[in-house]
């Protein structure tokens, strides 16, 4: 009693009183963390980290579990990665990962939002595997499943999705990206239609002419398995150039491009000053990059994202 009366840590609120100790919350043990966490907010529709998925749960509450279930260079395993946050969380806290989704429209979610949190460098440090790597590879996927294959091309220009069901009309558009090129800030957009299967011929070129001119867009693309023909070649050259205020380079309007192209290195060509065709991830300071992998296996069809 001396003691802590010597620390200060004696009060009586009158004399007479009993007196009381004084205690401090940071001295205190506290009570164990229970199963019902109320802390941690959804995610807003205004933060930062927000990237439009229905079911994305917040880094916070990511963070939280990898923590306290693993140590730095474990492995963390998230079956049904969704949009990643269990992915870019285990990176961002120096654990290595696998990833699992059965969608190609996820993976490129993923895709980009590790390149947007931890830079380009971090493309190399992971593989992912169930991707088509070559025009029979692709070729498979569209037999098997036209959408998928549709959602895997777009990825390979970064465009997003439009239709996010397999039923319904798209009204011509498969994917469209966004950019800015002026100083007006006005979002300019492109087009995209896929076609996976054959027989591909000038009626789709003037079909997305037409779609073109319907969405008031800058430009045109068509994704197709088969190269085109002298007609379609004609059309997409007859719908003239796109020319940007601030570049002196003109665009072709219309263009077309095979899996072929695109598989070794071909993109659309456009005004690259700002794509906006995604909302970015936040940056982050990135740890020394550990091998990861992103498998694509068989899995529950996640929920779709917006």
């Amino acid at each position: 009693m001396q003691k802590l009366i010597a620390e200060g840590r004696v009060y009586q609120p009158k004399p007479g009183a009993v007196p009381r100790e004084k205690r401090y919350l940071d001295e205190m043990p506290g009570v164990p963390l229970q199963d019902v966490w109320t802390d941690i907010n959804p995610v807003a529709a205004q933060a930062a980290e927000r990237l439009g998925y229905p079911t994305q749960k917040p880094e916070a509450l990511l963070e939280r579990i990898i923590k306290t279930s693993s140590n730095e260079g474990d492995i963390v395993l998230d079956p049904f990665c969704g949009c990643g946050t269990a992915i870019a969380v285990a990176q961002r806290l120096n654990r290595r990962w696998i990833g699992i989704d059965i969608t190609h429209l996820a993976v490129n979610l993923i895709r980009n939002r590790l390149r947007d949190h931890f830079g380009e460098g971090v493309q190399g440090t992971y593989e992912i595997i169930g991707e088509p790597v070559s025009v029979t590879d692709a070729a498979e996927l569209a037999k098997q499943d036209p959408f998928q294959f549709q959602s895997w091309a777009l990825g390979l220009v970064g465009a997003r999705v439009t239709t996010q069901t397999k039923k319904g009309a798209d009204r011509g558009i498969d994917g469209r990206l966004y950019f800015h090129d002026d100083k007006s800030g006005r979002t300019k957009q492109i087009i995209l239609s896929v076609k996976a299967g054959e027989h591909v011929n000038v009626a789709h070129v003037r079909d997305l002419r037409g779609v073109l001119d319907r969405e008031k867009a800058e430009i045109g693309v068509l994704i197709s398995m088969e190269p085109p023909s002298k007609p379609m070649l004609k059309e997409a050259a007859e719908a003239g150039s796109y020319k940007s205020p601030h570049i002196e380079e003109r665009f072709p309007r219309i263009q077309i491009l095979t899996i072929e192209q695109l598989l070794g290195g071909h993109q659309i060509a456009y005004p690259r000053l700002l794509d906006v065709t995604y909302k970015r991830a936040p940056l982050v300071r990135e740890k020394e990059p550990m091998p990861m992998t992103l498998p694509l296996q068989d899995a529950d069809e996640p929920d779709e994202p917006f």
